[in-house]
């Protein structure tokens, strides 16, 4: 096992979390130096918020575990491909590699509906995708089958 599958095993944890939770099952967490320093899941229902996506959460943890806003030696690891209030926050916490598994093809911005990190902002991140992607995507079928189940 790598080491990006192993921290995305980790990121799959925590949407294991976010699912027995209700929540979209989707994880992240981010490492710096090769350790995780922050973790996060979807936690939009829980907490009624609109930015409580995994991404955002394990952001907000990280800055305050690194005590500055740049994440510039961090890399952040998700279950699914980030939507564009996700990539930005990225972008602007200057994120130093993204890693992250399935594809979101109704508000994936890393080119499944457009390419947001393609564009010519100050900063730009190294990616990688599909890591564990079958995983991922898995879990997510599972979630929403069993919500439509319910209905």
């Amino acid at each position: 096992m790598t080491n990006d599958e192993h921290f995305m095993q980790e990121a799959l944890k925590e949407a294991q979390i976010a699912y027995s939770k209700g929540e979209v099952p989707v994880g992240a967490v981010i490492t710096w130096k090769d350790e995780i320093i922050a973790r996060g899941h979807n936690q939009r229902e829980t907490l009624q918020h609109v930015f409580a996506h995994a991404e955002m959460l394990a952001i907000d943890e990280a800055v305050k575990v690194i005590g500055s806003w740049r994440l510039d030696e961090c890399t952040l690891y998700v279950t699914l491909e980030p939507c564009a209030m996700c990539a930005g926050a990225m972008i602007q916490s200057r994120v130093k590699k993204l890693i992250y598994g399935a594809k979101e093809p109704k508000s994936g911005v890393h080119g499944s509906i457009v390419n947001l990190f393609d564009q010519p902002f100050n900063h730009s991140i190294e990616i990688i995708s599909g890591v564990l992607a079958e995983e991922s995507s898995q879990l997510l079928k599972t979630f929403f089958k069993s919500l439509r189940n319910t209905k």
